[in-house]
């Protein structure tokens, strides 16, 4: 069974910077090369949506309009652990982001995705 576990959130003000954390626990030890592993966040009253995302093998990334040119999404391979680096955060960052993992394929729906952490919160402060 796949467990993912972010950390890293916090309460930070607009303007700054926050890095998110999401180890990979695989019963294999090794992610396969096609997974899709992705940030989603979720903001009070609203529906959780795509951030980021990664294609593990490749390398290849995709970001949401609204975050392009601030947020940045990476991996290690050997430390099987995701990464979102987060800038000139605005106060609409806001929300619990959640690390989520497909065996194969991009897509940018939450129900398609095969595993998920339990969420860390971010707060940005105006």
């Amino acid at each position: 069974q796949v467990q993912l576990v972010e950390s890293g959130g916090g309460l930070v003000q607009a303007g700054g910077s926050l890095r998110l954390s999401c180890a990979a626990s695989v019963p294999s030890g090794r992610i396969f090369s096609g997974a899709f592993m992705t940030w989603f966040r979720q903001a009070p009253g609203k529906e959780r949506e795509f951030v980021a995302g990664i294609t593990w093998g490749d390398g290849r990334t995709d970001y949401a309009d609204s975050v392009k040119g601030r947020f940045t999404i990476s991996r290690d391979n050997v430390k099987n652990t995701l990464y979102l680096q987060m800038n000139s955060l605005k106060p609409e960052d806001t929300g619990v982001y959640y690390c989520a993992a497909r065996r194969n394929g991009r897509t940018y729906f939450p129900n398609e995705y095969d595993y998920w952490g339990q969420g860390t919160q971010v707060t940005v402060s105006s």
